[in-house]
């Protein structure tokens, strides 16, 4: 397996960006992406489908705070291990901080060599975790590495969060049919900006990464206003 780690880096202070940088990228050889607002943030996530390996937050961003930010990727259902930094060192600062879903609290000034044991121990527990897998028509699907594997052509298909979620849940449904707002509660629970339609568009991308002929599905089925997944079909498209 490679080693290859991506991280993205939100930081408003240049100096500690710089440092961020040249240490993980130069020294350790990660990938890293940078973002000095939240905004910027955004855009870095949206632009990877979420696929970082760890984040590194600060909790005092120009346009937002860090430990609301936070909160809000692990509602969209993002599972990357998330580090804050901040000044704020206070009990109630660090106990904000992880609630909000955070995995760890480094207070600055920080030791960079403190920063990636704790990356490497949060590495540790994720790596560590039995990776289940499930068989879908012609892939291999893992929740974990949120792909599915296509052993015959040898290739890999990457998943969001939610195609993830929809996938396991419908695998856990045992190819019976989930109607749609089933579906929506189960992925998206409670989310006012989600509706029936939002589910609808999700199965719609799904389905152009893993049908042969995303308007004649055979693997994600239509099934009395919802979805089923064929669980006993063969390669889409097929004889």
């Amino acid at each position: 397996m490679s080693t290859k780690r991506f991280l993205l880096v939100a930081e408003h202070d240049a100096a500690v960006r710089e440092l961020l940088v040249e240490q993980l990228e130069g020294e350790q050889g990660f990938t890293v992406a940078v973002a000095d607002t939240l905004s910027e943030a955004d855009i870095a996530i949206k632009a990877r489908d979420g696929r970082f390996d760890a984040v590194i937050l600060d909790v005092g961003m120009p346009d937002g705070d860090g430990c609301d930010y936070c909160a809000g990727l692990r509602r969209q259902g993002h599972e990357m291990p998330i580090i804050m930094l901040t000044g704020r060192t206070s009990e109630a600062d660090v106990v904000r901080g992880l609630d909000a879903g955070a995995n760890d609290y480094v207070a600055k000034p920080f030791r960079i060599n403190e920063l990636l044991a704790r990356l490497r121990a949060q590495w540790r527990i994720c790596d560590g975790r039995q990776e289940v897998a499930f068989s879908l028509g012609p892939y291999t699907f893992r929740p974990a590495a949120k792909a599915l594997y296509d052993p015959i052509k040898d290739s890999r298909i990457p998943l969001t969060a939610k195609e993830v979620a929809i996938l396991k849940f419908l695998i856990l449904s045992d190819g019976r049919p989930v109607d749609r707002p089933t579906l929506l509660r189960e992925v998206w629970g409670y989310n006012p900006d989600a509706t029936t339609h939002t589910v609808e568009t999700h199965i719609h991308r799904l389905r152009r990464k893993i049908e042969l002929h995303p308007k004649r599905p055979e693997l994600l089925l239509n099934r009395r206003g919802g979805y089923r997944l064929n669980l006993t079909g063969g390669v889409p498209g097929g004889t």
